[in-house]
């Protein structure tokens, strides 16, 4: 009986990995649209799919095959990445692997190492992608260059990931200097409030702990050359003196990172994978990294800091590090609120109908699609705690991510008062459109034959901020008929109550 259960056993084992072999397969090689760049993997021991983080690197082969049928062969080291992500019980891994020379990866630019994002955590797959889009869109420096791609490794189709350029100091990365007057110049930090890695150097400045990620082995004269200058930062930050906090931190750069993690409200945020780099003397907020968990996406019950991530409504970064000191001035606050205005209707369009999250579903569905049904990573399944419990379907996962963005935006404009007064400047009766019935309308108004009660006429209508007079008209009148003239009409422009 024995003999014939391992008999069972054994032949439902070879049944099973030719059914996954042969499947896999099959997605590598249908005919579906090639959307999106393909990667194969194949690890010297073929055993890729069962690495752990403890294992390191190991030798393997990659074929990285773009969208126009160019293909780029090497060798490679490759391991699991990530912190998280790397837990034994999440099954799909993210990766890093490096070239021994410097390769240009899909027109990224050329680097050594490259990470695949499994994006695990995310239900909706998007989340990161909106992130560094985000980020690039409001000019914070550095924000990795990203793709979709399809990974199979040693023969398993894997699914979508995101390539990405890792966060390392670097002419094509993070471009500050490490090596000149002693490597005691420039150099790059991450909030790490607990973990602990043997080959990573830590400091605490303001009760707050870092790791040092470049350079990355500093020594005892490095590591207290950066734990001096972030002293030196807080104590200026803590004054709330704007004449030397603009000296010795970098104003633009700290209120979009703030911004774009406010917004997204992401668990991470006084926990790891947050950036900040000395540069030109100068504290710069980002690289921003890690945005799986953002969005609406952490588990209420799992924790207070969890709970506050998950509510739409609320301030959430402004409570942490160096924000609960800037945040403190009102004038840290207008620059926000200017930089909040700057971007507000992009960031208004990325859940709106026809916005990003439609145009990455029309562009990617099949893609994500792929993810479900043939690498099998069902959006329903329970990964790790801290993580919002996916709804059952794909669609009812971007349905809930859509409908946060949309109430987390809608807190914040409150909150910030963006759209106290939105109008189209010329746009004299309000309805979208600045045209002849505009300057038909501050005619009436000035001849008496309509009113104004709400002020709105005079404002909108007004294109060079002087009373409403008939100049405007026939400004507005010129504009239409492709004069040139010397005002903004046809913009759209912010005013406070």
């Amino acid at each position: 009986m024995k003999k014939l259960l391992s008999l069972f056993l054994i032949l439902t084992l070879v049944i099973s990995a030719f059914a996954i072999s042969s499947l896999s397969a099959a997605a590598e090689n249908s005919d579906a649209p090639v959307t999106v760049p393909r990667i194969t993997v194949t690890t010297a021991s073929g055993l890729g799919t069962l690495l752990q983080k403890t294992n390191g690197y190991v030798d393997a082969t990659i074929t990285i095959t773009d969208t126009d049928g160019s293909v780029l062969t090497d060798s490679v080291q490759f391991k699991v990445r990530g912190n998280s992500t790397a837990l034994v019980s999440v099954t799909k891994k993210a990766y890093t692997f490096k070239f021994e020379k410097k390769k240009d990866v899909l027109g990224m630019g050329k680097a050594k190492k490259w990470a695949l994002l499994a994006n695990a955590f995310d239900p909706t797959l998007m989340r990161n992608y909106i992130a560094f889009d985000l980020a690039r869109e409001m000019g914070l420096d550095y924000t990795s260059e990203h793709r979709y791609v399809e990974l199979w490794l040693d023969g398993s189709f894997r699914g979508c990931y995101q390539l990405i350029e890792p966060i390392q100091e670097g002419k094509s990365r993070v471009d500050i200097d490490i090596e000149s007057d002693g490597g005691m110049k420039d150099f790059m930090i991450e909030r790490e409030a607990t973990r602990f890695e043997t080959d990573v150097t830590y400091i605490t400045s303001d009760g707050i702990r870092f790791a040092i990620s470049e350079p990355e082995s500093p020594d005892s004269a490095q590591k207290n050359y950066i734990k001096t200058t972030m002293d030196n930062i807080f104590a200026v930050v803590k004054s709330g003196d704007r004449e030397a906090i603009e000296a010795a931190v970098d104003i633009p750069s700290f209120t979009r990172y703030y911004l774009l993690n406010e917004l997204l409200k992401t668990v991470d945020f006084d926990f790891s994978s947050v950036f900040f780099y000395y540069k030109d003397k100068k504290l710069f907020a980002g690289p921003a990294w890690d945005y799986d968990l953002a969005a609406g996406n952490s588990n209420k019950n799992y924790s207070s800091t969890a709970s506050d991530a998950a509510d739409p409504e609320g301030l959430f970064a402004a409570a942490r590090h160096f924000y609960k000191y800037l945040c403190a001035c009102d004038w840290f606050n207008d620059e926000i609120r200017n930089t909040y205005i700057e971007y507000c209707d992009y960031i208004a369009n990325i859940p709106a109908e026809g916005g990003l999250m439609d145009s990455l579903l029309s562009e990617y569905g099949e893609v994500f699609g792929r993810n479900w049904s043939d690498a099998g990573w069902t959006p329903s399944k329970w990964w790790v705690n801290v993580q919002r419990r996916p709804d059952a379907t794909y669609d009812e996962n971007v349905s809930y991510m859509r409908k946060w963005l949309s109430d987390r935006n809608d807190w914040l404009s409150e909150y910030y008062k963006i759209f106290s007064k939105k109008y189209i400047l010329g746009d004299a009766d309000g309805d979208g459109n600045v045209n002849i019935l505009d300057a038909t309308k501050i005619q009436r108004l000035l001849a008496d034959l309509i009113y104004d009660e709400d002020g709105m006429i005079a404002l909108r209508g007004s294109v060079y901020g002087e009373e409403l007079n008939i100049l405007h008209a026939t400004l507005i009148q010129r504009w239409i008929a492709d004069f040139e003239v010397p005002y903004p009409i046809g913009t759209t422009v912010y005013r406070d109550l």
